[in-house]
């Protein structure tokens, strides 16, 4: 049964987010269609310029994301401190870059004079706005809207695009938070798709090893093969790569996710032949978790009943289960 998104989502217990959505029957988001041979791979694209544009707008960032076939992933932090500290002329920018806005707003842009009664009731209209800004469903709406009416134009066709609404899945503490990014990263070369992290197209971590190799060699010739459009502007990890604002930050460093993630993918493809390294990455010691639990939390993520993700949680119960195997 379909849960009120109220029960799903809550910012006081997380700002975390894991996001899918997902195309309705056979309809083809990004990819090839296998039975029509019609290729739908320049959606992909226009679906990364969105979010790239959305994360411009909201008070929302992507910690991960991954475009694949006929769905796509989204790991989001929900900042409302930002939020609350922008402008009212902040807001109403931020606000009619993608929507025309109410007529008073329109009004106040262009340089009207408001009266008293109506400089009340543009205060409590910015402060809705506002509210919408640091939304997870308005952002997720703003994505999904925009692209089912693209594809609708496209195809030539009308009716749902989606499944259905998005699926979210709170993500109470860090270990879940690393645990989904690492999934979500991993989806192209779980799927066959990609054999590497660097070869996985319109992903999040293809996007940092760029970033990571750019800022380490102090070049731009490594973008001469990579496709160039707007990309969005990723949550980042203690290395700050972003300063034009105070950005709340991911509290690992980079290249130990890098590691943990290339590991986590040779772990779990039980399909190739590569060997996992006989030391445990050094953000696992960090967690203070061991192979066993990282795998089991690996595998976990993937199961779309958990709404919610408690990694040291579900790794104690877990545990204790096990316990009372080996006690009877």
């Amino acid at each position: 049964m379909t849960r009120p998104r109220s029960t799903l989502v809550s910012l006081e217990a997380t700002p975390y987010y894991h996001c899918i959505s997902r195309c309705v029957r056979r309809s083809f988001l990004c990819g090839k269609d296998r039975y029509t041979g019609k290729s739908f791979d320049h959606r992909k694209p226009q679906l990364v310029e969105r979010m790239a544009l959305l994360t411009e707008v909201f008070a929302v960032d992507i910690a991960a994301y991954a475009v694949m076939s006929n769905h796509y992933h989204l790991v989001l932090h929900v900042d409302v401190a930002r939020a609350s500290a922008w402008s009212d002329h902040e807001v109403v920018q931020r606000w009619t870059r993608i929507f025309k806005g109410p007529k008073l707003v329109q009004r106040h842009l262009a340089g009207a004079s408001l009266n008293t009664f109506e400089k009340v009731q543009l205060q409590q209209v910015i402060a809705h706005l506002r509210e919408k800004l640091a939304s997870l469903s308005k952002f997720m709406s703003c994505m999904n809207h925009y692209i089912a009416c693209m594809a609708n134009r496209e195809d030539g066709c009308t009716g749902r695009f989606w499944e259905g609404r998005f699926k979210s899945q709170a993500l109470l503490d860090e270990t879940a938070l690393l645990s989904c990014m690492a999934y979500v990263d991993l989806n192209p070369v779980r799927a066959g798709i990609a054999s590497s992290l660097e070869e996985s197209d319109f992903t999040s971590i293809q996007d940092r090893i760029r970033q990571l190799e750019q800022v380490t060699l102090g070049s731009k010739e490594l973008e001469a093969g990579a496709q160039i459009f707007p990309k969005p502007r990723l949550m980042p990890f203690s290395e700050k790569l972003y300063h034009s604002e105070p950005f709340t930050t991911i509290p690992y460093n980079l290249k130990d996710y890098l590691q943990l993630t290339d590991w986590t993918g040779r772990l779990v493809r039980t399909d190739k032949k590569a060997s996992i390294p006989e030391s445990m990455p050094i953000l696992l010691t960090t967690l203070g978790l061991s192979e066993s639990q990282w795998s089991l939390l690996a595998l976990q993520i993937q199961k779309q009943s958990i709404c919610m993700l408690n990694g040291l949680e579900r790794l104690a119960q877990f545990e204790k289960r096990a316990a009372k195997h080996r006690a009877a």
